[in-house]
């Protein structure tokens, strides 16, 4: 499947430019057959089944190029939705995701799969290659609960909004699971529990780039915390807030590395428009609780450590990380190469063993997208456009 989905990328790369020069779609019997199965089996991907009647108009009238025409169109349409997903743009708000599929030429990919007699590779290659959707699309189909099933196609929905390719090495953050896995080659290399933000403050669904491990971080106090905490311990104890490491000019707040700073012992290195990074903490008896949501949005990470040790292979030997914390100084080592962090929120996945399971709705974004589809659908049903 892999190597279709590439064949197909080179190949309309390679003819990127010449799309007005391209030949009629030629469709055989055999490709209009499998364009009609997957058609009427979308539904098992929780999507929509396209409406195929000009297609089938088309192959009725008898004209050859009218059958290309409606085939094509009808096959372009069915391939976005399994690669960018259904939604409205408004059940899709605060996904903070990079769109980069919107840039893959399915248009090349369509007619290279035509002359190549491969339909099936076409379509099969736009659905999302994690393993985690095969297992959410298996319990969709099995499922009988209508409201789990709602869910379960939620969260295959956001899988659609996910890059299709996240990279060979990467780590996924799940705020609704409360963990943290790196995936190397399709398979789970190492699960961290992590606190997320409340709901108050909830963690954003972003992704990242992770350069560095920054052992023994300084802590800049966002002015929210200064505002809600700090700033109150400053004035009323400035002693007990410099024992606590605090220190404060010009209106700004920082916090000296240490065994009490809020970072704990290792931050990494993310930059992000939100300022929301995975570090350590020193509460760590928070992590035994089941239910993690007590950030103020950061995601705060169990063997915090550990997962720098990870990381840190080939660059940094355990005894060496080790060495660093205790010295108190606060070193930043870059990664052999930097790794892809996505932050996202799936309330339907699977465990560590790779068997489904389900997770809690902590900040209510499956009930806020149940609410928009049904709104979009009122809207579909009195005459107006869905957005």
């Amino acid at each position: 499947m892999r190597s279709s989905r590439v064949l197909f990328a080179l190949i309309a790369l390679l003819g990127a430019g010449t799309q007005a020069q391209q030949p009629a779609q030629n469709w055989t019997r055999q490709s209009l057959s499998q364009l009609r199965s997957w058609v009427s089996a979308a539904p098992d991907d929780a999507l929509p089944r396209p409406d195929n009647s000009a297609l089938e108009r088309a192959i009725a009238g008898g004209n050859p190029a009218e059958v290309d025409q409606a085939a094509s169109d009808l096959a372009l349409r069915l391939a976005q939705m399994h690669l960018l997903g259904a939604s409205s743009a408004a059940e899709r708000a605060g996904w903070g995701i990079a769109d980069t599929d919107r840039s893959i030429d399915l248009r090349g990919q369509l007619a290279v799969a035509l002359a190549a007699g491969r339909i099936d590779d076409f379509f099969a290659g736009q659905r999302p290659q994690h393993p985690d959707y095969a297992v959410l699309r298996d319990a969709y189909r099995a499922e009988t609960d209508p409201a789990k099933r709602q869910v379960i196609a939620h969260n295959m929905e956001r899988w659609r909004w996910m890059p299709l390719a996240l990279g060979p090495d990467y780590l996924l953050v799940n705020t609704a699971a409360f963990e943290a896995v790196r995936w190397r080659g399709g398979q789970r290399l190492g699960t961290w529990r992590v606190i997320t933000g409340k709901v108050s403050s909830p963690t954003p669904v972003f992704s990242a780039m992770v350069t560095g491990v920054n052992l023994n971080p300084w802590w800049n106090v966002p002015n929210n915390i200064v505002r809600e905490s700090v700033g109150s311990l400053i004035r009323r104890s400035p002693a007990t807030a410099r024992a606590r490491g605090y220190v404060w000019s010009g209106g700004s707040v920082r916090q000296k590395p240490g065994p009490q700073n809020a970072l704990g012992r290792m931050k990494l290195v993310m930059p992000n428009r939100y300022s929301v990074y995975l570090h350590d903490t020193p509460s760590r008896d928070l992590f035994e609780r089941e239910e993690r949501a007590f950030s103020h949005g950061c995601v705060r990470v169990g063997d915090a450590l550990g997962l720098a040790e990870n990381l840190l292979q080939g660059t940094r030997t355990r005894a060496e990380i080790d060495a660093i914390v205790a010295s108190n100084r606060s070193v930043t080592i870059s990664l052999a190469q930097p790794v892809p962090v996505y932050i996202a929120y799936f309330t339907a996945g699977t465990k560590a063993d790779g068997t489904f399971a389900m997770f809690p709705d902590i900040y209510g974004r499956d009930k806020r997208m149940a609410q928009l589809a049904r709104a979009g659908l009122a809207d579909c049903s009195s005459g107006r456009a869905r957005a």
